[in-house]
């Protein structure tokens, strides 16, 4: 796993896209590495394991892989203690991708 780019306390207009995609991309290959993260998060997405590489380009996936950690706080911290990763910028990434936008009125 790759060690977070995204420095601590960094807001969220400071996380670029591509430090973003780089870090839910680490967290992909985190949940696919772990037995029982990997099914949790298939049955949850609704997708089939072989059709991850499709779904990874289309908009709001890698904001979904990091909503998956973020809504499951022990899976988070495990995947930021495996990265190096300040947990906070778990959610700051996934607000800097689209489909991540946890403010509704404003994001439609």
């Amino acid at each position: 796993m790759a060690i977070s780019r995204i420095p601590p306390g960094a807001g969220a207009s400071t996380v670029s896209r591509g430090d973003a995609e780089a870090l839910a991309i680490d967290a992909l290959g985190f949940i696919a590495s772990d037995p029982v993260l990997m099914p949790r998060f298939l049955a949850i997405s609704g997708i089939e394991a072989d059709q991850i590489r499709r779904a990874a380009v289309e908009p709001g996936f890698l904001a979904g892989v990091l909503g998956f950690l973020l809504s499951h706080e022990p899976s988070l911290m495990a995947f930021c203690e495996a990265t190096g990763t300040d947990p906070a910028a778990v959610g700051r990434a996934a607000r800097s991708l689209p489909g991540g936008a946890d403010d509704f009125e404003r994001s439609m």
